[in-house]
């Protein structure tokens, strides 16, 4: 009997499995809190299993009725190392799944989790799912803004993209933005980009402080596209050695999104320092800030244009080491920051927003809630084991 703790998430669609499968083996997921389950992604292990079989792996519920999965190479070398599915759990129970070979037809899922290296927006990385959008940015525009060539950005920053649609938006956005420079900050129904970011910390960029002061790097130098699928996507950037006051900083982001979440999960491996902050941009140092050290999550409410955005960062109990909002004079550098241990050279933190726009959240107090019940779930992965 093989247990393994998991704390990733995501959502369920159903479709008939109308033949006798062949089943592998069964899996029993365990929700130990007061609180129902669900967009919470489960990872499987599959990597001892025929490579020539692993296209037709289903997870079964107990009616036999098969659930949207997603096969994962985490390592790129070719073979599919996980199978993700989403399991729906009551308060203080459990479910069992299983996991079979099957030929039966499978129905087609979109890809609502999706991102993409864009070079035709000079070399922005872009990520989403049905809730939200993320995007940051690469080395060519900061080489425009090192050369006073205009058009680009000097940022490692997270920008937020408000979308209120669940179908992807992401090229569609582009190709418009192609098409009229600019014209993807207009809402023309399904969202906008009006978050600015600048050198601030946006939703979940990274800083080191010494002494009284931040420091942080500059844009990605590399990237790697691991998944996207309609339950997970998931990327790796890469950062040059950057400079904090005299102590050399090593990041490298493991970043990945999962249907259902408003919160991206940033997994780093870091290295020249014992604490790393997460930060989360204060507009104009206005809107309202907020912080709940018992559930480990950093929180900021502000009105944006004609509506209103929550934003915020949560950790698990052993990374987190405290928070500061740090107030300053110079241009878009006031931030409000979760401050992490760096544990084994890594940290992990999950960042995101909720807009009222959208209709997933009507008030600060909504979102914040969500933070909480996030924070509890995070810090108490559902209990997976596998037969």
């Amino acid at each position: 009997m093989k247990k393994i703790a998991l704390f990733l998430f995501g959502l369920s669609f159903f479709t008939s499995c109308k033949e006798s499968p062949e089943i592998l083996s069964t899996i029993t997921v365990e929700n130990k809190l007061n609180l129902d389950r669900e967009f919470e992604t489960v990872a499987v292990d599959i990597s001892n299993i025929n490579i020539e079989k692993v296209a037709d792996l289903v997870i079964l519920d107990k009616e036999n009725t098969q659930l949207t999965a997603q096969l994962v190479d985490n390592d790129l070398d070719g073979k599919n190392d996980v199978i993700l599915f989403q399991p729906n759990i009551k308060a203080n129970s459990s479910n069992t799944y299983t996991l079979a070979i099957s030929k039966a037809e499978k129905k087609a899922d979109t890809a609502y989790c999706y991102s993409r290296f864009v070079p035709e927006r000079t070399d922005d990385y872009t990520w989403e799912n049905n809730r939200v959008a993320f995007r940051t940015f690469g080395p060519v525009a900061q080489k425009m803004v090192e050369d006073g060539v205009k058009g680009g950005t000097l940022s490692s920053g997270i920008d937020a993209w408000l979308k209120r649609v669940e179908y992807p938006i992401i090229n569609k956005w582009y190709k418009r933005n192609d098409a009229k420079k600019g014209a993807y900050h207009k809402d023309l129904g399904e969202g906008l980009d009006n978050f600015h970011v600048g050198v601030s910390r946006g939703i979940g960029g990274t800083a080191v402080k010494v002494d009284t002061s931040y420091y942080f790097s500059r844009n990605f130098t590399s990237y790697k596209t691991i998944s996207t699928g309609p339950l997970r996507t998931s990327f790796v950037l890469t950062y040059a050695t950057w400079d904090a006051n005299g102590k050399q900083i090593n990041e490298t982001k493991h970043i990945s999104l999962d249907y259902g979440q408003n919160l991206t999960r940033f997994e780093i491996d870091v290295k020249g320092t014992n604490t790393i902050s997460s930060g989360i941009t204060l507009h104009n140092k206005k809107g309202v800030t907020n912080e709940q050290d018992a559930n480990f999550w950093i929180s900021h409410w502000e009105t944006l244009d004609d509506s209103e955005v929550g934003t915020g960062i949560v950790t698990t109990k052993p990374y987190f080491a405290g928070s500061e909002k740090y107030v300053t004079a110079r241009k878009d550098e006031s931030n409000h920051f979760l401050h992490l241990n760096v544990i084994d050279n890594k940290v992990v933190f999950y960042s995101g927003f909720g807009w009222k726009k959208s209709k997933q959240f009507s008030t600060q107090k909504e979102w914040e809630n969500y933070l909480t019940d996030f924070s509890k779930k995070i810090n108490s992965p559902l209990i997976v084991t596998k037969l």
